[in-house]
């Protein structure tokens, strides 16, 4: 495996550099602990710069090779935030903050590309520059927008961007990736459905807004069945049925309905967000209740290209000998936000035989630590390989 000796002598220090990561969580953009000690080990490591506050929290070093004959600057983008999730893994450095728990591998993320970081700082052997990205907010907050529109990639002239995410019952050491469209849009949407509630007993005078709001549900589901392409990729899924009243004998006033649509192409993104808003409005007409939809775009279809990924996928087949085709995944990834601005790539890292991510039991795996970091150097060393 490349550079196996230098990141077999780290392994402990970024070992601990991850489990301190795991037992202090934070939520969104306020990665202010993490960032901070992010910010000071890049410091530490000799990088070139260090700046703080792109995207509220965010952190970029910028890291310069022996030589810059070709004006050369790829992206490593990692993500910081945890979840809101009550850990109860047990381990010897679990959560200490109620409520939030790195169920998903960012704590692993950050350390594995700081772990890069440190060593391309003391070799520098590539001709370019390697900018190492730090993002909050991938959780639903949409940080890897927020740091884009603080100029990222203009402000540093970045001209490709990679990524990389832990993958549950992929095992340890091998990589998957796909090009194209890799992981899906995620919406959301929120139907509020204004009836006129009466007594149980008296139905035939009321306009009963759970009546609508089941109604409402069942006909989403045409969208999938009836509507779009039965080979394109969608789900639309209702997560929740609140309402106002939960008397046994009283027809609440209000239902609102709430949910998500993932899809992997813009064509079907505007269909679903058309007849989703269609539907919801017009069953309300059906029944004379007042209904008032909102649908909100969320992060888009994140998109591999293609000739970064066939090099991340040689890369991932250098460090490991194995990468295999991934499959299509219909949760959504703001990386696509950086993808959309310049070629880029994500790929997938073993995690073993875990608990999956988003889950209270989940724990990254730290023996995918070395195999991450020689990834991430060995995409700066052969995509800006020194004459």
């Amino acid at each position: 495996m490349p550079l196996k000796n230098r990141f077999a002598e780290l392994q402990e220090e970024i070992s601990e550099w991850r489990q301190d990561f795991h037992a202090h969580p934070e939520i969104l953009f306020e990665t202010h602990r993490t960032s901070k000690i992010v910010e000071q080990k890049l410091k530490s490591f000799g990088c070139d710069n260090v700046i703080f506050g792109l995207g509220r929290t965010g952190v970029v070093g910028i890291i310069h090779g022996r030589e810059n004959t070709k004006d050369s600057v790829i992206g490593l983008r990692a993500d910081m935030d945890a979840l809101p999730i009550e850990e109860t893994t047990g381990l010897s450095y679990s959560s200490n903050i109620k409520g939030a728990m790195h169920a998903c591998g960012h704590d692993g993320h950050t350390a594995m590309l700081l772990g890069a970081a440190k060593y391309l700082a003391e070799t520098r052997n590539f001709d370019g520059t390697a900018v190492v990205i730090f993002q909050p907010a991938e959780e639903g907050g949409g940080g890897g927008r927020e740091m884009c529109e603080d100029g990222l990639m203009d402000r540093f002239g970045i001209q490709e961007v990679y990524g990389m995410h832990n993958w549950p019952d992929l095992e340890i050491g091998k990589f998957a990736i796909r090009a194209g469209p890799f992981f899906a849009a995620s919406d959301f949407f929120e139907i509020t459905i204004n009836g006129l509630g009466g007594h149980a007993a008296k139905p035939q005078i009321t306009v009963d807004p759970t009546i609508v709001g089941s109604h409402i549900v069942i006909a989403l589901q045409s969208i999938v069945s009836r509507n779009a392409d039965p080979i394109d990729q969608i789900v639309v899924s209702v997560t929740s049925f609140e309402t106002s009243s939960n008397a046994f004998n009283v027809i609440p006033q209000t239902v609102l309905l709430k949910g998500t649509v993932r899809t992997l192409s813009d064509e079907t993104r505007d269909l679903a967000e058309k007849r989703l808003l269609e539907i919801a409005a017009k069953t309300g007409d059906v029944f004379g209740a007042d209904v008032k939809p909102i649908y909100t775009r969320g992060y888009p279809v994140m998109v591999n290209s293609f000739d970064q990924t066939n090099f991340a996928a040689s890369v991932a087949k250098s460090v490991s000998g194995n990468c295999e085709e991934a499959p299509l995944v219909m949760g959504g990834e703001d990386f696509s936000f950086m993808a959309n601005e310049r070629p880029g790539a994500y790929i997938l890292i073993g995690n073993g035989d875990s608990a999956p991510v988003h889950n209270p039991y989940y724990n990254f795996n730290d023996e995918a630590i070395s195999v991450g970091c020689s990834w991430w150097a060995e995409i700066i060393e052969k995509r800006m390989p020194l004459s």
